[in-house]
């Protein structure tokens, strides 16, 4: 990413950092002009901090500090106390972030990258960033069983709504137990079945309770997969390190969500690439879901035998069936 780039992302990491300091002052003003008691108390809990700090620089001696210290205790326990005396949430007066690992700075404490600057150069550089807004709609609190049938149709043993309900519960337990690297099948999803029956809301889903989580996650459809690939691949005048860079994430992310896997162009070249992300991406233990409006047969038809192999032998398979939603 270049420093251009950078430079924006961190200034909107300062822009949260204020936000926050601001609506702090905001709270505290409230705060203390309601219950003077309150911002009294609050002075002296830092009064004797600051005192303590002197003193520490000054060499005083343990017992004097933990004398302090105890009376500090005292101040907070009783703020506390007027706190739920008066119904106001404990940490009403701390401050609050965006994210919490990292405190809105973008590293951690060992000076590593947070996972949210991972996934905000992740969404800038897969231009995915209507994504949070995608996911604003299409997340679990919006999920409807009543939109699906509870009538079974002749073949099924379960009916759309208790099909769909069961995937859910799966789905639940995938993202609970996402941190587990098991080697199975429970690692990685496959979802078929036809345009319309809930895969795509159901991987925006999971990824935005992924996202919340802290995990990096990379979102494309299999059309434009292909033309992250295709632009590494073939380094035409326009090539740049960012290329580069967007092709090492596909197999380095927590997790790929590769949408509508049928809808590119399948040819030598990019069943042999969609091969090598799947393969490596197992082989690192790495998990990956696919959603497809092919059936397990066409899959067969169209993709290498290699492919099937793998996607038979290492995905959960779930099958989505009923009435199209989108016209409900």
């Amino acid at each position: 990413m270049n420093k251009e780039k950078m430079r924006k992302i961190m200034l909107e990491y300062q822009y949260k950092r204020d936000k926050h300091q601001d609506l702090l002052e905001e709270r505290s003003k409230e705060i203390f002009e309601k219950y003077p008691a309150i911002k009294s108390i609050s002075e002296e809990i830092q009064s004797i901090g600051l005192k303590m700090t002197r003193l520490v620089i000054s060499g005083a001696s343990e017992e004097e500090l933990s004398n302090l210290s105890k009376q500090q205790n005292e101040l907070i326990k009783r703020k506390n106390e007027m706190f739920v005396e008066n119904n106001i949430p404990i940490d009403y007066l701390e401050l609050k972030y965006d994210c919490e690992k990292c405190k809105d700075t973008a590293f951690l404490e060992n000076g590593k990258r947070c996972n949210c600057l991972k996934q905000r150069m992740l969404n800038d550089s897969y231009a995915m960033s209507n994504l949070e807004e995608i996911l604003s709609l299409d997340n679990f609190e919006n999920f409807n069983l009543d939109l699906f049938s509870d009538d079974i149709a002749e073949g099924r043993s379960l009916s759309p709504r208790e099909n769909m309900k069961n995937i859910f519960m799966d789905t639940q337990n995938y993202i609970f137990n996402f941190d587990k690297k098991e080697g199975s099948k429970k690692d990685n999803l496959l979802f078929s079945g036809d345009t319309g029956l809930g895969k795509t809301f159901l991987c925006s889903c999971i990824a935005k309770d992924l996202l919340d989580k802290g995990y990096t996650v990379i979102y494309q459809t299999a059309f434009n997969l292909m033309e992250v690939i295709e632009r590494y691949k073939f380094k035409t005048d326009s090539f740049s390190y960012l290329d580069e860079e967007n092709y090492n994430n596909l197999f380095t992310c927590d997790l790929l969500i590769i949408d509508d896997l049928g809808t590119e162009m399948v040819n030598s070249f990019t069943a042999s690439e969609l091969f090598n992300i799947i393969n490596s991406r197992l082989n690192s233990r790495k998990k990956i879901i696919i959603s497809t409006n092919l059936s397990l047969s066409e899959i067969r038809n169209s993709y290498t035998d290699r492919i099937v192999s793998r996607i038979v032998g290492n995905f959960q398979m779930y099958q989505f069936y009923g009435s199209d939603l989108r016209f409900k």
